[in-house]
């Protein structure tokens, strides 16, 4: 780890020429700030993966939000109500929000935002969530009802996501979606330089009131201990760090903040079960026996996590002892390997993401390790971001190690996979009856102890058929000169409250 480190510190100065800052103090109400992985796109509907959502959450915004108790807060709606069946919500607006061209927020820019999001051309990440919404009304410019086709328990959770962003009905008109960020929320974007710089300022319409600085540079720089440095000389504010082996040593700055909070995205080794042999059962069972969970973490992340099933939400989880397999057996799965006609073991190629996470070599190297003892040999190929994402999204990959996000509801965090008609069962490429009719059940049940039940015979069955093989999960960090104030960290990993950071 300290080669690690002393290969990456940069100078002071080279620092600064990068970051293209001249002075910190000149510019007091300009938050700095950094990360490791840029946007891959500026379309709120479409975007995956965590660099994107990060980013356009600052610009966009949905109908509501979660807090940090992960319970539904107003956004661009100020109340909501279902009626007694369950099958019609009611959102009235907030009538001071704008878009940041200046015009208002109204329930045509909502109905139109969710027709393009059910529209299947569109490819829209959350599409899954809403197929209950069977038509949509706007009764006058500040209220919109959705008429569902059924009671839906998740779907005001749902529409707390970025992916579920508002946006202008002009600019969907206009086809500029994606090539231009147009949102409500309290930041606009005046400048994406690709890979390298993001520059936003202040959205003095927001109405959720004044932000707490005039704007965010935000620095791409790829390497987290680069950013470590930049922080040290207080070139950088605030950084969003992904690396437990950068993001433990922040405590021994003096001048440095370590915000950490357990998220509930998960750590995962993704099978491909239409390709062979992942499509025998007893293989992908032997893989899930086969792997030491606990050294992974140990390994890959410092230990800087727990070991987790399926579900990552505490109200729903399980306990993993519980969990097919989750105690490695290693005689168990050479004994399923030879019952699948694979005794002398197979060949198999892993993808991963460069820097996200950036854990991924490192757990594809030990589950490369763990899997040769049953005779599995892996091929490892590391990707930049946007090629990972594109094979990633037609499932094309034997395995892929993954950073999937986690949602505050089971449905909404997993229907886009696990049921039938989910907009990414291309990229889990597993059909499940039993899988499907308990995320309906889910969907439909509103009694909260009926729910759990349902969700954890669900969470039960997808361990055992082990399309995929859940890791763990770890922290959100962020990192801050002791002078900012303000922030605060959820279970999501949201940077939303960037909006009210101020500079002391």
């Amino acid at each position: 780890m300290v080669r690690h480190l002393t290969r990456t510190l940069l100078s002071g100065i080279t620092l600064a020429a990068m970051l293209g800052i001249a002075s910190v103090s000149a510019q007091a109400a300009t938050l700095h700030m950094a990360w490791s992985q840029d946007a891959t796109g500026l379309d709120p509907h479409k975007q995956t993966a965590f660099s994107s959502l990060r980013l356009l959450e600052l610009i966009y915004e949905p109908l509501v939000r979660l807090d940090a108790s992960l319970q539904i807060i107003p956004a661009v709606a100020t109340s909501w109500e279902f009626s007694k069946d369950g099958k019609e919500l009611t959102f009235k607006l907030d009538p001071k929000a704008k878009f940041q061209d200046g015009t208002a927020v109204t329930s045509a820019d909502v109905k139109v935002s969710f027709e393009r999001i059910l529209d299947e051309k569109t490819g829209a990440a959350a599409r899954a969530n809403f197929l209950s919404i069977a038509s949509i009304d706007t009764p006058d410019a500040g209220t919109v009802v959705f008429h569902l086709s059924q009671p839906d328990a998740p779907i005001l959770t749902a529409m707390s996501d970025v992916n579920a962003a508002i946006v202008p009905a002009a600019e969907i008109k206009a086809g500029s979606i994606g090539t231009k960020a147009v949102g409500s929320g309290p930041f606009k974007l005046d400048k994406w330089d690709p890979n390298a710089k993001e520059v936003l300022s202040a959205n003095k319409d927001w109405a959720g009131g004044a932000t707490g600085v005039d704007g965010i540079e935000i620095s791409v720089l790829p390497d987290e201990a680069a950013i470590l440095a930049a922080m040290r000389t207080k070139q950088i504010d605030f950084a969003l760090l992904n690396d437990p082996l950068v993001a433990t040593l922040v405590p021994k700055e003096a001048t440095l903040q370590l915000n950490r909070v357990p998220v509930l995205a998960y750590n995962v080794l993704q099978l491909n079960p239409s390709r062979k042999p992942m499509t025998e059962l007893k293989v992908r069972q032997a893989i899930s026996c086969a792997i030491d969970r606990q050294e992974v973490l140990d390994t890959a992340a410092l230990g800087e996590g727990k070991v987790t099933g399926p579900l990552t939400i505490p109200a729903f989880a399980t306990d993993p002892s519980q969990l097919f397999c989750y105690k490695r057996d290693v005689e168990k799965a050479k004994k399923l390997m030879a019952e699948a006609g694979f005794a002398d073991g197979f060949s198999a190629t892993v993808i991963g993401a460069t820097g996200e996470p950036p854990t991924a070599a490192a757990e594809a190297q030990v589950i490369q390790s763990q899997l040769a003892e049953i005779g599995v040999k892996l091929d490892i190929k590391m990707m930049e971001l946007n090629v990972y994402v594109d094979a990633w999204l037609k499932g094309d990959f034997d395995m892929a190690i993954a950073l999937n996000g986690g949602r505050a509801d089971p449905y909404t965090m997993y229907n886009r996979y696990w049921t039938k008609a989910g907009n990414l069962q291309k990229v889990a490429n597993y059909i499940d009856d039993t899988l499907d009719s308990l995320m309906q059940q889910g969907r439909a049940e509103t009694d909260p102890a009926k729910r759990k039940a349902i969700f954890a015979a669900f969470e039960k069955h997808l361990a055992e058929m082990s399309p995929w093989i859940w890791l763990y999960t770890s922290y959100s960090y962020t990192a801050q000169q002791k002078n900012i104030a303000g922030f605060v960290p959820t279970p999501t990993g949201t940077l939303f409250s960037l909006s009210k950071v101020t500079i002391q």
